[in-house]
């Protein structure tokens, strides 16, 4: 027996209703975005395929040692080149096509809003619950507004990771602009520095470690997205793991997912390499 008294409240009618309405008068805006975000991850796709085998994994051994160690550098090689023998080297390459689309545009987008939210009580009080309902938020509802914006396919995947991956950089960076030392603050401040000057001069070079944090969460967490991606059409990696739970196919499931893991080991330390340097340059300085 329900015990409830009978009441209802179709929320989810009103934001079915919203997003009806978004998608009739954005229409074009949507069209633009879906073919801008295509041509980009299939220019990326097409120029990393284009790539000799050999020359990317020269190019990730160099990163790794330069950001690392030597041995640090040989090992992501190795990493590589068992994704080669594994037959998914052309399915890595478009995940981390997805994967590159996915936070170059979190970054366009985060790093200003949490600058923004450094400089505005009032947008940071907007914006925490958002991005708190961003990150809580079942990953799985963020493919329903996917697809109908933009269907299946890989496209879809980035608009899903997106919703999930920004919040990390926007929090960072507001947290690295607020925690500037205000002596130095002040001292730019005596000296006539206006706004704009000491945003990029003092507090943006200050607070680059803590963004660079951000940025590593924020791609590592794309990187997450890759097999839930999958299930709206992106292709890649997270595809292969699909297929391999429809197929019960062991032996698919771990090689995909083996490669996902060497994937993020390497873009972990790359990042975590890039923001110690970061951090060195600036006790230097």
């Amino acid at each position: 027996m329900d015990v409830f008294p009978d009441i209802t409240f179709k929320f989810g009618d009103y934001i079915e209703s919203f997003v009806n309405y978004l998608n009739t008068t954005l229409d074009a805006l949507f069209e633009f975005i879906y073919i801008i975000s295509s041509n980009f991850i299939n220019g990326i796709e097409q120029f990393l395929v284009g790539m000799p085998w050999w020359l990317f994994i020269v190019l990730i051994v160099l990163l790794g040692w330069y950001f690392k160690t030597l041995s640090a550098g040989m090992l992501y090689g190795v990493f590589m080149f068992l994704v080669g023998t594994f037959g998914l080297w052309e399915d890595m390459m478009t995940t981390i096509a997805i994967v590159m689309t996915a936070v170059i545009i979190s970054l366009a987008l985060g790093i200003p809003l949490g600058v923004w939210m450094a400089f505005s009580k009032g947008f940071s009080t907007v914006m925490r619950p958002i991005l708190d309902a961003m990150q809580t938020m079942p990953t799985f509802v963020y493919l329903i507004p996917a697809i109908f914006f933009f269907g299946l396919g890989n496209v879809s995947a980035i608009f899903a990771t997106l919703i999930y991956a920004i919040p990390p950089v926007i929090r960072l960076t507001e947290l690295a602009i607020r925690g500037v030392d205000q002596e130095v603050i002040e001292s730019a401040e005596s000296f006539g520095s206006s706004r704009w000057q000491m945003l990029f001069k003092i507090q943006l070079p200050q607070a680059l470690p803590t963004i660079m944090a951000g940025v590593n969460q924020t791609t590592m967490m794309a990187l997450a997205m890759v097999v839930i991606a999958s299930m709206v059409g992106a292709q890649g990696l997270g595809e292969q793991v699909l297929v391999s739970i429809n197929q019960i196919d062991i032996a698919l499931g771990a090689e995909a997912g083996i490669s996902i893991v060497f994937l993020a080991i390497i873009i972990d330390r790359v990042f975590g390499g890039l923001a110690d340097k970061f951090q060195k340059h600036r006790r230097v300085s």
